[in-house]
Formats: C-alpha cells, sequence, structure tokens
C-alpha cells in the first residue's frame, strides 16, 4: 500500500493568509485616525484614493515625493517586543523630507514585511505609523503586509514608506533662497532618531557588551527605553513656522550629519557655518563616542549631534521664528550662518566646541 502524499499549499510554505486578513482588521480603526476630507474609500482596496481636486487652489501645484526606512533600528524593535513606537520614526523620515521644500504632507502609504505575520505586531506597527501620520498631518491612504518565509525568521520584520506632499511653484524652498548674512536655526532632535544604529550598535553591544534592558544613570533610562525613543516630526511645525515667519530653506538632519545635510540647501557661492558651542548634544551621543572611541568627525557624520532640523531665515526674522517655535514646544536656537563661500571648499562646516 502506498502512503498518501498531501499537496503543497500556500499555509504549508508558511504564508498564513488568515492571519494577514485578521491584521488588516485589527489596523483598520489606526488608519481611520489619519483621514483627510479628500481621501476616498477604506482600507482594504487595490490603491489609495486621494481627491486631487483639493489642489486647485494651486495657482502652480508641484507634488514632492519622498520614500525611505527606519533601518536597523527595527532590530530594536525586535529584541524588546516593542512595535508601536517604529512607525513614528518611519513617518518622519520620509515626510521630514518632504517639507523640507515647503510642501504639504499630504498622505503615505507603508510596506510592512515579515517572516511570520503575527496580527497584533502588525497592528501595534500600523499604529505607530498612524499615530505619525496624525502628528505629520497627512492621511495613511494604504499599505501592504508581506509574509517572507524562510527569508526571514518568524520575529524578523521590516518597514519602509513612501509619501506625497504638495507645495506652490513660487512658494518652493531651497537654494534659490538663500543669502549672505542669513541665520541658521536649529532644531532639537529627541535624541538618535533613526540614523547610525548600525555605528551605535556596534559601539554599544559588540564593543561595551552594554544590556537594552540595563539601567543607564547617564540617560536615567534603561539603554532600550533611549534607543527607541521615537524621531521627532517636525512636519506640522515646519508648516506653521513657514506661515509665521519668513523662511529660505530647511534642512533634515538625517544620514551624513548635520553639516553634510545642510550643505545640500546651500547654494555653490555661499557657505553656512555652525557653532557647536551654541548647544550641548545630549547624553546618549557622548555614550557612543566614549564607549567606542568614536572621533568626533565620525560621530558628526554618522549621527544627529541633537539636532534634528534646522532652517534658515533672514535676520529680521530670526525672533519672530523663535518664538513661533517655541510656542509649538519646539526647543530651537540660532546655531550658525549664511556666509559668502571665499575659500571654503565645503558648503558647510562645524566651528568650535560642544557647550557642556
Amino acid at each position: 500500500m502506498t502512503e498518501k502524499t498531501t499537496g503543497a499549499s500556500y499555509a504549508a510554505a508558511g504564508v498564513d493568509i488568515e492571519a494577514g486578513d485578521r491584521a488588516v482588521e485589527l489596523m483598520k480603526e489606526w488608519v481611520k485616525k489619519t483621514q483627510r476630507p479628500e481621501v476616498l474609500g477604506g482600507l482594504g482596496g487595490f490603491a489609495g484614493l486621494f481627491d486631487a481636486s483639493a489642489l486647485k487652489r494651486y495657482e502652480r501645484p508641484l507634488l514632492a515625493s519622498a520614500t525611505d526606512g527606519v533601518g536597523t533600528k527595527v532590530d530594536i524593535a525586535r529584541q524588546l517586543g516593542v512595535y508601536d513606537t517604529i512607525g513614528h520614526d518611519l513617518v518622519a523620515m520620509v515626510m521630514d523630507d518632504i517639507v523640507v521644500c515647503g510642501a504639504e504632507p499630504l498622505f503615505m502609504t507603508d510596506y510592512i514585511c515579515v517572516g511570520k505575520v503575527h496580527p497584533e505586531r502588525v497592528a501595534a506597527i500600523v499604529k505607530g505609523i498612524a499615530e505619525g501620520c496624525v502628528l505629520a498631518g497627512c492621511a495613511l491612504v494604504g499599505g501592504e503586509t508581506a509574509e517572507h518565509p524562510g527569508l526571514l525568521g518568524p520575529d524578523d520584520f521590516d518597514v519602509a514608506g513612501a509619501g506625497t506632499g504638495v507645495v506652490e511653484y513660487d512658494r518652493l524652498l531651497g537654494a534659490d533662497r538663500i543669502r549672505t548674512g542669513d541665520a541658521v536655526i536649529a532644531m532639537a532632535s529627541s535624541g538618535l532618531h533613526s540614523n547610525g544604529y548600525s555605528l551605535v550598535r556596534h559601539v554599544l553591544f559588540e564593543r561595551a557588551k552594554m544590556s537594552l534592558e540595563g539601567h543607564v544613570e547617564e540617560l536615567g533610562r534603561t539603554l532600550g527605553e533611549e534607543l527607541l525613543e521615537p524621531t521627532k516630526i517636525y512636519s506640522l511645525d515646519c508648516m506653521a513656522l513657514t506661515r509665521t515667519a519668513e523662511v529660505h530653506a530647511y534642512s533634515h538632519i538625517t544620514g551624513g550629519g548635520l553639516a553634510a545635510n545642510l550643505a545640500r540647501v546651500i547654494p555653490d557661492h555661499l557657505h553656512a557655518t555652525v557653532d557647536r558651542s551654541t548647544w550641548a548634544p545630549g547624553a546618549i551621543f557622548d555614550l557612543v563616542g566614549k564607549a567606542g572611541q568614536v572621533e568626533q568627525l565620525e560621530l558628526e557624520k554618522t549621527l544627529n549631534m541633537g539636532v534634528g532640523m534646522m532652517a534658515v531665515v533672514p535676520q529680521e526674522s530670526v525672533d519672530v521664528a523663535l518664538t513661533a517655535l517655541a510656542d509649538r514646544g519646539v526647543d530651537a536656537w540660532v546655531a550658525g550662518e549664511i556666509l559668502d563661500r571665499g575659500d571654503h571648499a565645503e558648503g558647510a562646516t562645524m566651528t568650535g566646541s560642544y557647550a557642556s
């Protein structure tokens, strides 16, 4: 008698369709909280719909788009089993790039890749994304959850997203507006944000042998809590500042560090200087530097050093800008200025020593 064999199935290959459907049901309530009047339909369609007739109020609307992920910070979330904050990081990485040109964030989509669908876990990730979208003023119009058994471990995951915004052509911010004598305003970061975690993980875990659960006196909390601190989302703050004061440019401080990102918005004939003595980076930056014996320049080209966003404004707008940011609870200060290029070979440089 021959043994009866069972036919192959998607479930046997490791993909659980029913778990995916349950994840969608669990995330619907969070996605609903992000809706704007221009969004049509609900979650579950093949495409998110956004009523473009809303753009008729613009004379020459420019659509701005960006896409990004969170990087190896997701591994910290996985190790700690905390999934409802990583979405804030994703929204910040995408929408704060969009607002740099003066664009209003409109909508976003996400992509969540997992080794195995745990519905509550996926819903927690989407919860964080939805909360981030509310903070950025945009709608979450759709996304995709993909199960990749065999490629990823059962608890492994990654997230990515794409966003769209709009700006009036004659309100576009950037290098063309910057002038000699403009002030550079720094806005404080909430910590490491979402860049440089490969260096951070190497230094703190492999070299210093630190534990995520261990309390760190300098930080005033556990290392895991510090490393999972969500990225600050500046979108609505920047939009409000643009309405209140004259702004020439923004720079989102992400991978590459402060000077390199600021240089991206400085015209070729001008140069930006940033004075380190105007602020003191948070304790986490000092911890990474000392634990790994990381040179200052290496830290500065990898981490944000306590600054998450910068605005370039004319001198006459400085007081109004600082007041407007303070009213919104944003810690901000004048950190530098725009000069003629002169003999400077780079678009932006750091000067002085950090305040203690």
